[in-house]
């Protein structure tokens, strides 16, 4: 039996709002290649995800350093994954082929938006090649 070592791809993540589309910055869609739609964006009080219908766009920001991590993931790189829900959370989990792993919660959800979520994490594993 393989044993994989627990490996972060990022910090956790604790999306707490869906974005409009049209809101995001210019520098979020900057990252889009021709073709490629948004299907969905969330944030945090800095953080930015972005989720297309190849990849999921992850941008890191760190005030503390004045830097930004840019991390664009695409799906087919997924190799497992699981959503967990709470009473008022919710968490995607993802397991990569590279061994890392990724965590992304979302706070503050009503029964509408745990639904959303379902629907987005169906959405990704759909365009997983295997």
């Amino acid at each position: 039996m393989a044993y994989i070592k627990y490996k972060e791809l990022t910090k956790y993540f604790n999306f707490n709002k869906e974005v409009n589309i049209d809101d995001l910055p210019t520098y979020v869609t900057d990252y889009l290649r021709k073709g490629e739609v948004i299907v969905k964006a969330y944030k945090t009080s800095r953080d930015k995800g972005v989720f297309t219908n190849e990849r999921m766009i992850l941008f890191d920001v760190n005030p503390l350093n004045n830097s930004k991590k840019i991390h664009i993931i695409p799906y087919t790189s997924i190799s497992s994954g699981a959503i967990l829900f709470k009473k008022l959370s919710a968490a995607i989990l993802l397991s990569f082929d590279s061994g890392y792993q990724l965590k992304l919660n979302f706070v503050l959800l009503s029964s509408k938006d745990k639904t959303e979520l379902r629907k987005l994490f169906s959405y990704i594993f759909e365009r997983i090649k295997g």
